[in-house]
């Protein structure tokens, strides 16, 4: 295989198991491992540089997070997201996000929004410069962050788990079609309507922009089914 090959780790920290976990995580928000394939210990661990134990606790994480699942006596496929899934996720995340964002509207001090905007702007450089592992990890950390101001954190923590879910998928596409940097700005707006004290602007702001992630994903379904359909040919003229 050898598309691991820049994500070597030198296991000089103690943790060598979350860092492994990060980079196959990386890897999958990259591409670099694909949906449906399966992957076994020892290859991604030489490619890593590490041995295989830490690469199998890692993948162990993974599944539990539901992003691959184990293959007896061969390794772990990588789950494939369906269009049901997205569909769930996104409609999981509306019912919790949006009127936890109401409530952070309502009770965060503009102090505490203002410390996010250079997250948000992280979100966007890196939307802008095509680093996809900086983006999901601003992204996360300003999301979680806007929602743990509401005060409830058993609720972050379920929509940090629906994001390792569904988030993984597709940045690739959306980023070189360009659509990533306009989804990346709605965070800007997001927290400029916040600190504006606009609860029913980032109500329908946060709302638009999960419903805005969803469409990018189904456009990235139907350019990926559109570029695999065989060339259509002419029909034969009847004689």
């Amino acid at each position: 295989m050898g598309h691991l090959s820049s994500r070597r780790i030198v296991p000089v920290h103690e943790h060598l198991r979350d860092q492994v976990a990060h980079a196959l995580r990386a890897a999958l928000i990259a591409g670099e491992l694909l949906p449906g394939m399966v992957y076994s210990a020892p290859t991604l661990a030489a490619e890593l540089g590490v041995s295989a134990t830490p690469v199998r606790e890692a993948m162990l994480d993974l599944a539990k997070e539901g992003l691959v699942e184990a293959v007896r006596n061969k390794g772990f496929r990588v789950t494939e997201v369906t269009d049901r899934d997205l569909d769930e996720y996104t409609e999981i995340r509306e019912l919790i996000e949006v009127p936890t964002i109401a409530r952070a509207t309502a009770v965060a001090s503009p102090e505490a929004l203002e410390e996010l905007r250079p997250v948000a702007q992280e979100i966007v450089t890196a939307a802008r410069g095509h680093d996809l592992i900086a983006y999901v990890d601003a992204d996360r950390r300003f999301h979680l962050a806007l929602l743990s101001l509401a005060g409830n954190d058993h609720l972050v923590h379920v929509v940090s788990d629906l994001r390792k879910r569904s988030r993984l998928y597709g940045l690739n596409r959306l980023d070189a079609n360009g659509t990533l940097v306009d989804s990346a700005e709605e965070h800007i707006e997001l927290l400029d309507l916040m600190l504006a004290g606009d609860i029913e602007g980032a109500r329908a702001c946060m709302r638009r922009h999960l419903g805005h992630i969803r469409s990018l994903w189904a456009n990235g379904r139907e350019e990926e089914a559109a570029a695999a359909a065989p060339a259509a040919t002419p029909k034969s003229r009847v004689r």
